[in-house]
C-alpha cells in the first residue's frame, strides 16, 4: 500500500501536468486574439472595404458593384491628380523641414540646457498648452492675425517695411504651411525629447573631454542617438499632413488643393468609388514614404 501511495499521482498534480501540456503557441494566440479581433474589425476590414469599393463603377447619381479599372486609370493618367499630389508633397516636405528644425531645437534646449527635471516637465507642459484646444480653433486663429487688416500687416506697415498690406500672408501656400507647422510641431517635439532624455550624459562629457566642439558633439553624438525619435516624429508629421484636408481648405481660401481635400470633394459629390481609389493610392504613397524612412533607422529600439 505504501508503494502505491507513493506512485499514485495526486489530483492537483494531474491538473498541473495537463496545464503544462498546453502548447505555448496556443496560449500566445489566445492572449492576442482580443487585440487581433479589434484591429481586424476596425482597421483591416475598413481597408479591405475601401479597396473593394475602389473597383466599383459609378454614374452621375449612383454607383454599382463591379470590377473596373476605370477609377485607377483616370487617377493615374490625369494631370490634375499629378498636380494635386505634387502640391501635397510640397506641403509635406516643407512642414517636415520646419517641424524638424523647431522640434529638434526645443527638445535639445529642454534636454540639455534645463538642468532640473521639474523645470523640464514644466516647460514641456507649457509647450503643450496650445494643443489643449481644438485644431480648428488654433488654425482659424491665424486668419485675423494674417488678414489684410490683421496684426501682422499692421505691424509691418507701422515699422515701415511695407507701404500696403501684404496679400500673400493669408489664403496662400504660406498660410497653409504655417498652420501645418503650428498644428503638428508637438508631434515632432515629443519623440525627439523622449529620445534625448535617454542619452547618457557621460557620452557628451567624454566627447567634450576629448576636445570635441559643440557642433561636433551635436553632429557625431546627439543626432545619431536621436535618429529613432526623429523618425517617429517624421512618421507622425508625414501621415498627418498627407491626409489633412480641412487645413488646406481654410488656410488657402479654396485656392489650393490636396489629396485629402480631393477625396473630401469626391465624397461630397457621392463619387465613392473614385474617392476609394484616391484613398488607396494615398495609402500606398504614405506606406512607401514610411518604408523609405524606416530604412535609415530601426525604430524598434525606441519602441
Amino acid at each position: 500500500m505504501s508503494e502505491l501511495e507513493i506512485t499514485a499521482p495526486a489530483p492537483g498534480r494531474s491538473r498541473a501536468g495537463a496545464v503544462q501540456r498546453i502548447p505555448e503557441a496556443v496560449t500566445a494566440w489566445a492572449l492576442a486574439s482580443p487585440l487581433v479581433l479589434v484591429l481586424g474589425f476596425f482597421l483591416v476590414l475598413p481597408v479591405i472595404t475601401i479597396v473593394v469599393v475602389s473597383f466599383w463603377g459609378s454614374t452621375e447619381w449612383s454607383f454599382y458593384p463591379a470590377f473596373l479599372w476605370d477609377n485607377y486609370e483616370f487617377l493615374l493618367t490625369s494631370p490634375v491628380t499629378l498636380s494635386v499630389y505634387l502640391n501635397t508633397l510640397m506641403y509635406t516636405v516643407l512642414t517636415w523641414v520646419f517641424t524638424l528644425v523647431i522640434g529638434f531645437t526645443v527638445a535639445y534646449f529642454l534636454a540639455f540646457h534645463i538642468r532640473t527635471q521639474t523645470w523640464q516637465i514644466a516647460l514641456f507642459l507649457l509647450c503643450t498648452i496650445p494643443f489643449w484646444t481644438s485644431n480648428i480653433i488654433r488654425m482659424i486663429s491665424w486668419i485675423p492675425f494674417l488678414g489684410r487688416n490683421g496684426i501682422a500687416n499692421s505691424v509691418l506697415m507701422d515699422i515701415g517695411l511695407v507701404n500696403e498690406p501684404v496679400e500673400w500672408l493669408l489664403f496662400s501656400d504660406f498660410a497653409v504651411v504655417l498652420a501645418f507647422v503650428h498644428l503638428y510641431t508637438l508631434f515632432m517635439v515629443v519623440p525627439i525629447f523622449n529620445t534625448m532624455m535617454r542619452i547618457d550624459k557621460s557620452l557628451i562629457e567624454a566627447a567634450r573631454d576629448a576636445g570635441a566642439t559643440g557642433a561636433q558633439i551635436l553632429w557625431n553624438v546627439v543626432i545619431p542617438l536621436t535618429k529613432p525619435g526623429i523618425m517617429i516624429g517624421s512618421i507622425f508629421v508625414v501621415t498627418l499632413v498627407m491626409g489633412d484636408f480641412i487645413t488646406v481648405r481654410f488656410m488657402s481660401g479654396g485656392q489650393s488643393a490636396s489629396v485629402g481635400r480631393m477625396i473630401s470633394n469626391e465624397i461630397a459629390l457621392l463619387q465613392y468609388p473614385a474617392a476609394a481609389a484616391d484613398a488607396v493610392i494615398l495609402l500606398l504613397t504614405v506606406l512607401i514614404m514610411i518604408s523609405a524612412m524606416l530604412r535609415f533607422v530601426d525604430i524598434r529600439k525606441e519602441l
